[in-house]
């Protein structure tokens, strides 16, 4: 099984930006707890980030093309008006399940909404980094 996971604007930036809300650990620990756990659950883990979103909806387009079996995807700002995201996960029907860091439904008003959430499986905010098991999870049908 092969999951792509895809971090969005200013993720690269975690550990740096706003460490009151979002931490001290770097986007290097991110990825380094990532590949943990595909070795943990026996999964191949690509860990793709752009600060784009052209270039998240390409990757999407992609994991079509290269046959993931799901993609985890922590989209940022995006998730708050980016519909051509939205479009692209629906369009590829890949079991996508959407990650934030922070609880999203208790930050700025303008953050309380994601417009991707129902083309996912999964929604998964205010975890940190443990946000990202639960999705493998249930990606992987291993969530109890």
């Amino acid at each position: 099984m092969n999951i792509l996971v895809v971090n969005g604007p200013n993720l690269n930036m975690v550990g740096v930006r706003e460490p009151e809300i979002y931490g001290e650990r770097s986007y290097a620990d991110l990825k380094k707890y990532l590949r943990a756990l595909g070795k943990k659950y026996r999964v191949g883990i690509k860990i793709f980030q752009s600060n784009c979103e052209g270039k998240i909806i390409d990757a999407i387009h992609r994991a079509y093309r290269r046959r993931f079996d799901g993609i985890i995807i922590n989209p940022g700002a995006l998730a708050h008006y980016s519909h051509a995201l939205r479009d692209a996960i629906a369009a590829v029907g890949i079991k996508t399940a959407e990650v934030h860091l922070t609880d999203i439904g208790a930050r700025e008003e303008f953050r309380r909404r994601s417009v991707i959430r129902d083309a996912c499986v999964g929604f998964y905010s205010g975890l940190g980094f443990e946000g990202y098991e639960r999705a493998l999870k249930l990606l992987i049908g291993d969530e109890k």
